[in-house]
């Protein structure tokens, strides 16, 4: 068991069990939500508890295997070893309201989209709680930059592991801990329509992405997989059903790719299927992959794109492009396979 898995009435069972009083509980939350490394830090903690804690739920920290650093944004990309040798990938992004760190969920991932390097390999493993509340205490920690927002949109399908992202959005949210509210953190999905129904009965004041990537059932079946488990007409009437139980406007990730997705028709055909559905769209030119054949669309294409939608009445916004130097952007983000890396 992890101790930074739980949340503080489970903490203060756990402590309880050992004999402690019950703000020994606040007190162990607080400092590991800090990020510390070692019970040894937790300097107002008696030293015979900080040893049993230490035997009995050790915290196994991530370490930085590579840091790099874009010379032109500023973004910073971690890649992290875990306590079992595997790798993945966090990216810091700044802007002018704040710090986004964007995570990863799971070790690879099962989805299979054609234009993302993050399903290369297939799915490893499922990410735990403690390891995605990690990769936001330690970038902080590591960067010195304060983490106001929260992605999650990196390595992994945020709803393939929704157990344990539902604990860590508790978690990260928690006033003893991090403290950042709902109303700061986006979730990605490429459309698991169950999760999405499930997700919105707890009615979290989150943002959903959801990521659409072409306007019928042809185009997504040919670079999503998943439009196969369900088609873009479920996906967009589990929308609907979202937005009428959260009142939360879904914002649609859409990956402009030459040829493929981003003629006119293709964007009068999305304004035709999504009448009535209070939604943004955040037009992403494609980033490089290497090992894919598919190609961004021109700025000239974009650009129209962009327009046709904002005339039918929806807000379109193309997404800035940060760490394409790193190969930190959007799709990007994969399993690395480095020495000491799974």
């Amino acid at each position: 068991m992890n101790l930074k898995s739980l949340t503080l009435p489970e903490m203060a069972a756990i402590l309880k069990e050992l004999g402690q009083p019950a703000f020994r509980a606040k007190q162990v939350f607080t400092w590991l939500h800090k990020g510390v490394r070692s019970y040894d830090e937790m300097t107002n903690l008696p030293k015979a508890l900080r040893e049993v804690l230490a035997e009995q739920y050790p915290i196994c920290p991530p370490k930085v295997v590579r840091k790099q650093e874009s010379k032109r944004d500023g973004t910073i990309k971690y890649l992290w070893q875990l306590s079992d040798g595997n790798c993945v990938e966090t990216v810091l992004m700044r802007y002018h309201y704040g710090n986004t760190v964007c995570i990863s969920t799971e070790v690879g991932c099962r989805m299979g989209c054609a234009f993302c390097a993050s399903t290369l390999g297939g799915l490893v493993r499922r990410l735990e709680p403690q390891e995605m509340l990690d990769q936001v205490l330690f970038t902080q920690v590591d960067s010195g930059l304060p983490v106001s927002h929260i992605v999650l949109m990196g390595i992994g399908e945020p709803l393939d592991n929704f157990d344990n992202v539902m604990r860590f959005l508790e978690l990260v949210n928690s006033p003893q801990g991090m403290n950042i509210s709902m109303r700061h953190v986006s979730l990605s999905t490429c459309g698991l329509v169950p999760k999405i129904d499930e997700l919105a009965k707890r009615k979290l004041q989150l943002t959903l992405s959801v990521s659409l990537h072409a306007p019928n059932d042809e185009v997504r079946n040919k670079i999503m997989p998943v439009n196969r488990a369900y088609p873009s007409e479920e996906l967009l009437q589990a929308c609907r059903r979202y937005y009428a139980e959260t009142s939360r406007r879904i914002s649609f990730e859409y990956a402009m790719i030459d040829g493929v997705n981003d003629s006119e028709e293709d964007a009068r055909e999305l304004l035709r299927r999504l009448k009535g559905l209070p939604a943004h769209f955040n037009l992403i030119p494609l980033n490089h992959v290497e090992e894919s054949p598919l190609k961004p669309s021109s700025k000239a294409a974009v650009a129209r794109f962009q327009k046709i939608l904002e005339e039918g009445g929806i807000p379109a916004t193309v997404r800035r492009t940060l760490g394409g130097d790193i190969d930190a952007s959007c799709g990007q983000l994969r399993r690395k396979y480095n020495k000491g890396c799974n």
